[in-house]
């Protein structure tokens, strides 16, 4: 099987084809085209129309070569500055006009999710991925993309915005000695990634892989030991103090004129250098692992091999750990969270048919149930309107923003009113989400009532329809639930109204 990959990058657009060759990839053909995206997006917020040709030239000249390759499986993806770009549709629609290549803008979910399926595979022999508390860091030219994990499972995931790109554009932007400059560029660059550090000072890090694409030749130049392993060493903090040290200290351009370090790399060299450095500071051992690949080749692994995580650690399952863990950091009940999610999976599989649900619209059921109380962190009063803020500005593990906003506004109406006209954040979304979000809003509602003195006292729900559009609900519980009996009544209400069935109630009491 053959496939082909075109990065659409923030200083280069990239195309790699390969094909099957037994348990690995052979590389058929690499492209590489400078094209600086980034200097648009990070400076003006927009691409220029000129940058936009020198896209779809380039993009054009791959399409033929993918065709010389008899090549029909492809995949063309953007990061961070097209993804930040304001003007980024009218790049899409122009792309697809004059290629008829459809782009698809990976998030920071996205990104690590191919780096992490790609890293289980690719280490499978010689590291134990699954093991481990890790920090997972994919450095671009417009950002730091970090993945943290726990034994295989995200917790969390994001963007820094120190790319090696920006690094260099904020570097121009000082007009002071070079000493000067360099200890200004380590302090912004200390700042965000100690800001991280705050964001999982619970998790012990025991290791951090930098996955390196580009710099990782140089390093190898200016540093050579030859016992070090390729594609996948361990970096001494005093090997990289080294490094920064040979670079800060000489002219960039003459260094790379002797090293033979590419133009693109040896002006933004010192920027990842520091980056290097700083990340010692996430984790308390002295070496740092870096891995020689690139998104480019996860993504073509991905579609060649079809590595993707085991079952165990699939898409729902990641995203379930990514909820639990903003649960633990926003000081939520996780006791009653997790009751109310798993009664909500339970209604969910007995009401889906009622409501005209597909069993892909559980995910948001699920995350939603898991996160309706984090509001309570910002203030108690009111929780379900902070929980639907605080939702939509997270950075959810491989999610749309759309999807976000949907699984926000399902966790609001946990309680309290339903949708209204005045509800800024429902009324963006398109009428098709809104019925979804009433739909699986009307559930959640029943199944946080069933759990209202938080001590988990309903064991099960059993669900009957002895007549045309009458439900009867059967609550299993062992202790006294009159609390959760009289708010189910009430939040019953909305399921109802959406779905034309009357519902009643009967409590089992279970010996």
């Amino acid at each position: 099987m053959r496939a082909a990959v075109i990065d659409i990058g923030s200083n280069s657009t990239k195309l790699i084809i390969g094909e099957n060759a037994g348990e690995d990839i052979r590389i058929l053909d690499s492209l590489k085209n400078i094209i600086g995206i980034g200097k648009n997006t990070f400076y003006q917020e927009r691409i220029s129309q000129e940058t936009f040709n020198e896209i779809t030239s380039v993009l054009e000249k791959y399409k033929k070569v993918i065709s010389e390759y008899d090549v029909t499986d492809v995949k063309v993806i953007a990061t961070t500055a097209v993804r930040e770009a304001l003007n980024r549709d009218l790049l899409l629609d122009s792309i697809r006009r004059k290629t008829g290549f459809t782009v698809e803008v990976l998030n920071v979910g996205d990104v690590v999710y191919y780096i992490d399926a790609f890293l289980s595979y690719k280490l499978k022999k010689s590291y134990p991925i699954h093991e481990k508390n890790l920090l997972i860091a994919e450095l671009g030219a417009g950002s730091l993309d970090v993945s943290v994990m726990e034994k295989g499972f995200t917790l969390m995931n994001m963007g820094i915005p120190i790319g090696t790109l920006r690094l260099k554009q904020f570097k121009n932007r000082i007009a002071e000695s070079q000493k000067e400059t360099y200890e200004a560029l380590a302090e912004y660059v200390e700042n965000e990634i100690l800001s991280l550090k705050r964001a999982f000072a619970d998790i012990d890090i025991e290791d951090v892989i930098l996955i390196d694409e580009s710099y990782s030749s140089a390093l190898h130049k200016l540093l050579p030991n030859k016992a070090r392993q390729p594609s996948f060493f361990p970096l001494r903090f005093r090997e990289s103090k080294q490094f920064l040290s040979r670079l800060t200290e000489r002219n960039l351009d003459d260094l790379g004129r002797k090293y033979d370090i590419p133009a693109d790399i040896a002006d933004s060299i010192d920027g990842y250098a520091i980056i290097l450095n700083k990340l010692f500071r996430l984790v308390k051992k002295r070496s740092i692992y870096i891995l020689e690949t690139s998104l480019t080749e996860a993504l073509l692994a991905n579609m060649v091999l079809g590595v993707e995580l085991s079952k165990k650690y699939n898409k729902t399952n990641q995203l379930i750990s990514v909820a639990k863990f903003l649960c633990q950091k926003f000081n939520a009940d996780t006791k009653h969270t997790r009751q109310v999610a798993s009664l909500a999976e339970d209604l969910f599989n007995q009401l889906k048919e009622y409501l005209g649900l597909q069993d892909s619209d559980q995910l948001y059921l699920l995350l939603a149930a898991h996160l309706h109380n984090i509001g309570t962190f910002v203030n108690n009063r009111a929780h379900h309107k902070h929980t639907e803020y605080v939702i939509n500005a997270l950075n959810l593990f491989r999610l749309s923003e759309e999807e976000i906003k949907t699984i926000a506004c399902i966790a609001r109406y946990h309680r309290k009113s339903l949708p209204q006209k005045s509800h800024y954040l429902y009324n963006t979304l398109p009428r098709e989400e809104q019925i979804r979000i009433q739909k699986l809003s009307s559930i959640l509602r029943m199944a946080n009532a069933l759990d209202s003195s938080h001590r988990q006292k309903v064991k099960k729900v059993e669900i009957s329809s002895p007549r045309s559009q009458e439900l009867v609900f059967t609550v299993i519980s062992p202790e006294n639930v009159t609390l959760e009996k009289v708010n189910f009544m009430e939040m019953k209400k909305s399921f109802e109204a959406v779905s034309g069935n009357k519902i009643s109630l009967i409590i089992k009491k279970q010996s």
